[in-house]
């Protein structure tokens, strides 16, 4: 029951919380004093169980939708393996666990988590059958973990074209998901998720387009435009970094067909993979041992 209730909880979508420590990097605190890094950690710590909690809500309220699905039928909740009732004391566990945690953090981390739950309930509940409204709760979703990490450390040098960046980058992979979705589900797709009934491949399509040369425009003006940058606009060699993570996920979406569940691309394709360690070992000497 217990590896049930792990598998439910979807460890590997823990990755996305890595985004409550962009404001300790990103404001050059992560090798200071260890207090913002511990704080930063536990405040990822906390909303992996937060996020975890939203996704037993999820699989409970999707089940139906899940079974007929050829891929999410396999969850355990879905397959029968975890049933209804002890996935919810588990969901009442994290919660009574993880709240109390984030006010300890700070009143305002836990003010921003409870935010985050209520939107994604909300979302589980209704808005993720809501067109367009529903990329965009998952796109908010990635922007309140940067907001939460900014409330555990003193900032001093954040940059606000940092949340420009995020929103548009978790717009981008959120309408590959749904892409990817939609042409895996084909005409089945309205039985598994009533909102793909209301997309098509050419309108994802023109959304991607938009989303992903927009993501590259603002992330390029961040690389010129923050003050905690060197003064020789070093931070634009980072750039091609960011370009290719968004044609290799473009290419992966439309040519491999795959993006329905980007945490297993980040976790087993490997260019990307290479790409990423790139571009974060580029940021990490540009701003530690370049930046003044």
């Amino acid at each position: 029951m217990l590896k049930a209730i792990l598998k439910t909880m979807r460890p590997r979508q823990w990755t996305k919380n890595i985004f409550v420590i962009a404001a300790l990097v990103f404001d050059r605190q992560l090798f200071g004093a260890i207090d913002p890094v511990l704080r930063s950690i536990g405040g990822m710590l906390l909303f992996c169980l937060l996020s975890s909690s939203v996704y037993i809500i999820n699989d409970i309220k999707d089940v139906e939708a899940d079974r007929q699905h050829p891929v999410k039928r396999n969850r355990p909740i879905a397959s029968g393996e975890l049933s209804v009732p002890v996935a919810v004391g588990a969901v009442v566990v994290l919660l009574g666990v993880t709240f109390p945690l984030t006010f300890l953090l700070s009143p305002e981390f836990f003010l921003i988590s409870l935010f985050y739950f209520v939107i994604n309930l909300a979302y589980s509940l209704y808005l993720k059958n809501v067109l367009i409204v529903d990329v965009l709760i998952i796109a908010a979703g990635f922007v309140l973990r940067v907001a939460a990490g900014v409330t555990l450390i003193q900032v001093e040098r954040f940059s606000p074209w940092l949340y420009v960046v995020t929103t548009l980058g978790a717009l981008y992979i959120g309408f590959g998901k749904r892409r990817a979705e939609l042409n895996l589900l084909q005409n089945g797709a309205n039985n598994h998720r009533k909102v793909l009934d209301g997309y098509t491949l050419p309108f994802l399509d023109q959304m991607i387009t938009i989303v992903s040369s927009t993501t590259i425009i603002a992330y390029s003006l961040y690389t010129f435009s923050a003050p905690n940058l060197p003064s020789n606009h070093a931070m634009m060699l980072t750039i091609p970094f960011v370009m290719y993570g968004v044609f290799r996920y473009l290419w992966l979406i439309q040519v491999k067909k795959e993006g329905g569940a980007p945490e297993e691309i980040l976790l087993k394709d490997r260019p990307f993979q290479i790409d990423i360690l790139l571009w974060g070992i580029s940021v990490l000497v540009i701003f530690y041992l370049l930046a003044k």
